[in-house]
């Protein structure tokens, strides 16, 4: 019996001792209600001691958490709907306003999920779609995450950070976005090919602009190389000339008669006619 009895002692002292005794992990902490209520104060990881039965120890996860909204649709200030697919990233930073607040993560992510969507419907609709896909997207993020921090605070938590992960057209308007594109993308390639026509027509231009340069500066030098080729001819005719000019008559003539006579050649002149000198001299030489 005596035995049974320490049995008995020490596992009544165990009991109490894990009704007393508690541990908060690294990544836990914990608030401490008593009959229900909670009691001011938050505790932080390591040995705790409570009530046993009179007070109980709720837990809350210290870590940085994720919410993946579902997909809602969005109107943007040009008058285009976008649906939204968002992401968040919170933490419980008050465990006790969060207890009395939203009690638990699915209450959280519920206020969350109307907090985010609020903020982005408001900040989307003052940009256009083309600021929110891609030229202020990061900006209006920014803003986003820091107007839903401070809406936040109210329930204990910390909104670290606010992302879209995917902001896509509806199906509906999904075809008319596309004529758009496709008439913006004609006009500006009709816009390319005229600015290409007009630059080949000024190379064209400025090519026969200098071809014609090209082509007088040649005819120029051609004709005076020419004319100097026939001012050096005539020098060296009139030289000639004048070393002998009875010998340069006589082979002009000779010239004449060879190109001018032939066997058919009817001639009807005057027997003193100079062009037949040399005939006259050859026959009476013979």
């Amino acid at each position: 019996m005596r035995k049974y009895s320490v049995f008995f002692i020490l596992f009544l002292i165990l009991l109490t001792c894990s009704q007393v005794i508690f541990t908060v992990d690294q990544t836990k902490q914990a608030i401490v209600l008593q009959l229900g209520k909670p009691i001011d104060g938050v505790l932080k990881p390591g040995l705790h001691f409570k009530i046993p039965f009179l007070q109980q120890v709720v837990y809350f996860d210290h870590r940085v958490l994720e919410y993946d909204a579902a997909p809602a649709e969005i109107l943007t200030k040009d008058k285009k709907a976008l649906v939204v697919d968002n992401y968040s990233k919170w933490q419980i930073e008050d465990p006790l306003t969060f207890y009395k607040t939203v009690k638990t993560i699915a209450g959280a992510q519920s206020r969350l999920d109307d907090i985010i969507y609020a903020q982005l419907r408001v900040e989307l609709g003052q940009h256009t779609l083309t600021e929110v896909v891609s030229l202020k997207r990061s900006e209006i993020m920014k803003k986003v995450t820091r107007k839903c921090n401070q809406l936040a605070a109210d329930y204990g938590i910390k909104v670290i950070d606010v992302r879209i992960k995917r902001a896509d057209l509806p199906p509906e308007n999904e075809r008319h976005v596309f004529e758009r594109m496709r008439a913006e993308r004609e006009r500006e390639a009709k816009r390319y090919r005229s600015q290409g026509k007009e630059q080949a027509m000024k190379i064209k231009a400025e090519a026969d602009r200098q071809r014609a340069i090209i082509l007088a500066q040649a005819y120029k030098e051609a004709e005076q190389i020419k004319g100097e080729g026939d001012m050096k001819a005539i020098e060296i005719y009139a030289n000639a000339i004048k070393k002998d000019p009875d010998f340069f008559a006589f082979i002009k003539s000779m010239q004449i008669y060879k190109k001018g006579f032939d066997k058919n050649t009817n001639l009807v002149i005057t027997p003193k006619e100079p062009l037949l000198k040399y005939l006259y001299l050859f026959n009476s030489q013979k």
